[in-house]
């Protein structure tokens, strides 16, 4: 077996993707329609424990304080556990209207667990937390 993992690493490229752009077009069915049904997402003071609570969290976010909202995403790593899993690290953040760029304040770490089911990657979890300044 070859430890090419082009593909794969592609595929999973593509669901992120696929994710910021329904974040950008306030969709939170399409946010989620790549989340496994027992997904979980943990985020300073949250905790969604499926894939329909994050749904309806993006829902009411993307009719309230994240309307018109997008986001900033570097990837800065993705390493594969097994055949069937990944873990993606990337460097994050919100675009408010009128942004540009993140503010370093406002900046997350966020890491992504993906596994591939019935031939499909998807996103088992996620979870992010604040970006400190060295020393802090």
């Amino acid at each position: 077996m070859s430890d090419n993992r082009a593909a794969d690493t592609a595929a999973i490229q593509a669901v992120l993707v696929a994710s910021y752009k329904a974040w950008e077009a306030g969709d939170a069915d399409a946010m989620v329609a790549d989340y496994t049904a027992d997904a979980t997402a943990i985020m300073t003071g949250s905790l969604r424990d499926s894939r329909d609570a994050i749904r309806a969290s993006m829902a009411l976010a993307f009719d309230g304080p994240l309307k018109d909202t997008s986001t900033h995403n570097k990837q800065l790593s993705l390493r594969f556990v097994g055949q069937d899993a990944a873990i993606v690290i990337s460097e994050s953040g919100i675009l408010f209207p009128g942004q540009t760029e993140v503010p370093d304040a406002a900046k997350v770490n966020a890491t992504w667990v993906l596994e591939k089911r019935a031939g499909q990657w998807r996103i088992a979890a996620y979870h992010n937390s604040p970006v400190q300044a060295p020393g802090n």
